[in-house]
């Protein structure tokens, strides 16, 4: 801390009246102090921080902060307002300003002294002591945390010392447990402020509050022993929780960071109402994971993980900011079919040829529109893998590698491999010790000019032909299935989609399809119509089951099943998650069966597939509709039969654990796997 401020960074009479103008006064102490390089452009990121949520606090206090290439290292500047600054607080304006600086490329160290800076903010004798301070020098030394320690009070004479408050566990009793996320755009104060406030507020109400802070500068991960202990779960944050699924089957209060600073103790209570009421977080696999923008912080807490762990995850990452291009550019481009047939992809460009009245110009119109989304579909799986390895500096080789695989024609295959290297060619840099003056301008200029060059070489040059080469020989392949290869490879792909509905293998499945789409031809719209087909059996296996056979499941699965219907029909294979997660043995190997049947059933019939997703509003759009329908029937009848036996056997011959099932006693056991 010693490094970060110092008397001259002090201002105890700041005489500015706007929040910009209280910045600019203690940026100019920094400038002076050879801690930022360029005022202008270190303000300018000031105010962009501050355009996306206000930095002041309830108890005046004003935080404006960021990070910027302007920042040499490291800094801290206070100013102290007689008259107040508004910045922001629900409660009024600020009269204690900090102003942190740090540099883009700022290591876990300092971020670790400035969040100990953040925490100390919600002290009230640190900020009365701040307020009371005459001398700037010694205001820099209490901030700094050098400040003498106080004298104990010595007790009054003949009074006894008040005993100390008997905790739950001395009690004899369990305390309510809480787990917390707390998170803020830069990851710098509001993060760890709201982390403090939770947990003070924890031990003045007598629960246990055990707070994960996903800031900047990486994050630990909560052990998952104390997840499955807690009672219920708040999430204080502005960006995305990283990995939402590891709190599945819990109550979850969810809000901004400053409410976990400002009211910490009306969230814990709030918690404690959803555990009373059971109201548990419905989430899928789509919510956790990468796709929740982790990033570098997140492979700090998996970095020992198995080779194949950490490889998935990264491709999953790509995959999961992929699919909304598939899903808008798909859905545009199939639409347009239905609207000018197929000939319409060879229309002119509507930016010269357009008339409003007539229904092919509109046809073209969205063609081009979804054109040009899923133009972005193999760039963006490659960003994302890149990203998913080594956070935002990869961002840029990965998209480059990615725009590079189309040209030389290196296709899906070869976006993989570019996000790959992407992501490892920067990691690798990152390994690089630089000196302090670099480490600013490492991850916005040095890393991705270094690392597209040598991206781009190995796409050009090296590795991106001989893909292209397997590419073509992929897409050959799928042109040349049939009989028995192409009824296999159905089967496999319903397997896959039905396994985990919506985990890493039913991704895979579908991103081996939608990377078809990106070329189509006619092996790979078969593929595409086989998984989406088997991926809608699970949903309508679990929907016709609990119509035919109501008594074999409990009151909230049958609630379920009713809504399984119009989920199954739209092709969201996750809508079968809440039958699977309660009897996992029964419902996964019976919805199994009927994804295989259905799979092999679709490509036997040859039916294509255009859209990447729809369920059955996109059947005009199908080849063989008909016949494709007939799969999914197949399938459906299969998987419900199989599932009513399995669970009819086990009513036949009843044990304690499966006469709850089928009495309906374990509803809430359910509700929490939703």
């Amino acid at each position: 801390m010693s490094e970060l401020i110092t008397a001259d960074l002090v201002d105890l009479d700041l005489s500015a009246a706007t929040k910009d103008a209280a910045a600019r006064s203690l940026a100019e102490r920094m400038v002076a102090a050879h801690r930022v390089t360029d005022l202008d452009g270190f303000l300018a990121d000031v105010a962009a921080r501050e355009a996306q949520m206000p930095t002041g606090l309830d108890g005046g206090i004003g935080i404006p902060h960021c990070r910027s290439e302007h920042v040499t290292a490291p800094t801290l500047a206070f100013g102290r307002s007689a008259a107040g600054i508004d910045f922001g607080a629900a409660d009024g304006p600020a009269d204690l300003i900090f102003l942190i600086a740090a540099p883009a490329g700022a290591d876990d160290d300092h971020l670790t002294i400035l969040s100990g800076l953040a925490r100390r903010l919600m002290d009230s004798e640190f900020t009365a002591a701040l307020r009371a301070g005459t001398d700037p020098a010694a205001v820099a030394a209490l901030i700094r945390g050098e400040e003498p320690a106080k004298e104990p009070v010595p007790e009054a004479e003949g009074t006894e010392p008040e005993p100390e408050a008997e905790t739950a566990e001395a009690a004899g009793s369990v305390p309510f447990r809480i787990v917390a996320v707390t998170s803020c755009p830069t990851g710098i104060a509001h993060t760890y402020m709201a982390a403090e406030s939770l947990a003070a507020a924890g031990r003045a109400e007598g629960v246990e509050v055990t707070v994960e802070t996903q800031g900047s500068g990486g994050f630990k991960k909560l052990d998952p022993a104390v997840i499955a202990a807690a009672d219920a779960v708040i999430w204080a944050h502005d960006v995305e929780v990283r990995e939402k699924t590891r709190f599945r089957g819990k109550p979850v209060v969810d809000v901004g960071v400053k409410a976990g600073i400002n009211r910490p103790a009306e969230l814990i209570a709030e918690a404690r109402r959803k555990a009373e009421r059971g109201e548990v977080a419905a989430m899928s696999e789509a919510d956790g994971g990468k796709d929740s923008g982790a990033g570098e912080a997140d492979r700090s807490g998996a970095e020992h993980a198995h080779f194949g762990v950490r490889l998935r995850t990264y491709l999953m990452s790509g995959v999961s900011y992929m699919v909304p291009f598939v899903a808008a550019g798909g859905l545009l481009i199939a639409l347009s079919f239905a609207i000018g047939g197929y000939e319409i992809a060879s229309a002119k460009s509507v930016a010269d040829h357009f008339v409003w009245g007539e229904a092919d110009s509109w046809a073209a119109l969205l063609n081009q529109i979804g054109s040009a989304a899923f133009a972005f579909l193999v760039p963006v799986l490659a960003g994302y893998i890149a990203y998913g390895m080594a956070d935002r500096p990869a961002l840029v080789p990965g998209f480059v590698g990615g725009s590079i695989a189309l040209t030389v024609n290196a296709g899906f295959l070869g976006g993989l491999v570019a996000g790959l290297l992407a992501g490892a060619v920067v990691m690798a840099i990152q390994r690089v010790p630089v000196h302090a003056t670099l480490r600013g301008i490492m991850p916005v200029l040095v890393i991705p000019l270094i690392a597209s060059a040598v991206v781009g070489f190995l796409m050009f040059i090296v590795v991106g032909k001989p893909i292209a080469s397997l590419q073509n020989a992929l897409t050959d392949w799928l042109n040349g299935l049939s009989g028995s290869n192409a009824v296999i490879l159905g089967v496999v792909l319903g397997l896959m989609m039905c396994f985990d509905m919506g985990g890493p293998l039913n991704k895979v499945a579908y991103a081996f399809a939608v990377g078809g789409l990106a070329d189509p031809t006619d092996g790979s719209l078969k593929v595409m119509a086989a998984v989406m087909a088997a991926g809608m059996v699970p949903p309508l296996a679990m929907a016709l089951a609990t119509t035919v056979r109501k008594k074999l499941f409990t009151k909230t699965e049958r609630e379920n099943g009713r809504a399984a219907w119009v989920l199954g029909a739209s092709f969201i294979t996750e809508g079968a998650i809440p039958f699977a997660a309660a009897d996992p043995l029964r419902v996964i190997p019976s919805v199994m069966a009927g994804g295989a049947v259905t799979g092999a059933l679709s490509m036997a019939f040859g039916a294509t597939l255009r859209a990447p997703h729809g369920g059955v509003f996109v059947v005009p759009l199908i080849g063989e509709p008909f016949l494709y329908l007939l799969a999914i029937a197949a399938g459906t009848l299969v998987a419900t039969a199989l599932v009513v036996l399995l669970k009819g056997a086990r009513r036949a011959a009843p044990d304690p654990a499966g006469e709850a099932g089928a009495t309906g006693s374990d509803d809430s056991r359910v509700t929490v796997a939703v």
